[in-house]
């Protein structure tokens, strides 16, 4: 039996794992691909971290950038004034929040930190900036190691894998070995679901989640609303949050122990109904 890390020093305060938790999703963007996640100014975000919190989110993870399919990296001064006035809003109206920085930029990382994220959250991978491993093994908090193929500009010009779940896990392990080397222990696994994957590879990845226990680090799923489950549903991001919730399942099913999502309160109702079988299993 694989007896994964379960808990995770969030610049201080410590995140029990043990059992599946919720991160919600605020984005300080302006053209992140779901409309309703879009948080443009401190009193919004403030507005929906509230609510969040309300409905049992573990993780605000704020992110000043879109990684929308065809999204440009933008500049770390842009994102900066995105980011900082929220997250220090959001740690003085609610001091006992973790709050992670979803960013690619390593200054952003260290800024953020420095203002009350807990967690670093990068969807590059280190690959956009060659400083983020050893700025975060620095600033030891948590990092959010996320498999991309290409960058979110080119991500999904014909993804091309042998087997996608594989050549992830590959990945993963080279990854964690250099953060490691580094001195970082805290980390935590997300496949990137929709980051250069096309409609089957995604849910290549969704059903061979489990394989990614081998590494002995949380694993993250982050399908919320995502075009995996509009397009196969024929419909739109507005409407996926029937088949986000019934993702999310199978995801716990496989072993997630993050689930990086827009609607708290369902992801909540969805860890409820998976741990009541989990208790009832013969």
């Amino acid at each position: 039996m694989i007896f994964p890390q379960t808990t995770l020093n969030c610049a201080g305060t410590l995140l029990d794992l043990s059992g599946p938790k919720v991160m919600g999703i605020i984005n300080l963007t302006p053209d992140s691909f779901y409309a309703g996640s879009r948080k443009q100014d401190v009193s919004s975000a403030l507005r929906s971290a509230e609510q969040m919190v309300q409905e049992g989110a573990s993780i605000l993870d704020l992110g000043g950038m879109s990684s929308r399919p065809g999204a440009a990296v933008i500049s770390v001064e842009e994102e900066l004034q995105r980011v900082i006035g929220p997250i220090e809003g959001i740690k003085k109206e609610f001091p006992n929040s973790i709050i992670s920085i979803d960013t690619v930029h390593s200054e952003v990382a260290k800024k953020a930190v420095a203002a009350g994220a807990g967690i670093v959250n990068d969807i590059s991978a280190g690959s956009i900036d060659p400083k983020m491993y050893e700025t975060v093994a620095a600033l030891r908090v948590p990092y959010i190691l996320m498999h991309m193929q290409g960058t979110p500009k080119t991500m999904q010009h014909a993804p091309n894998y042998e087997d996608v779940v594989q050549e992830v896990l590959d990945f993963l392990i080279a990854e964690i070995h250099q953060l490691r080397s580094l001195g970082l222990h805290d980390i935590v696994v997300d496949p990137g679901f929709g980051f250069g994957k096309t409609l089957e590879q995604n849910y290549e990845l969704l059903a061979g989640l489990h394989v990614f226990q081998i590494l002995e680090v949380p694993i993250l799923a982050g399908v919320s609303r995502k075009s995996m489950i509009y397009k196969l549903l024929e419909t739109s991001s507005e409407e996926a949050l029937n088949g986000t919730v019934a993702a999310n399942v199978v995801a716990l099913q496989q072993g997630a122990r993050l689930l990086r999502v827009h609607d708290v309160r369902a992801a909540n109702d969805a860890i409820k109904i998976w741990r009541a079988v989990e208790e009832h299993k013969i």
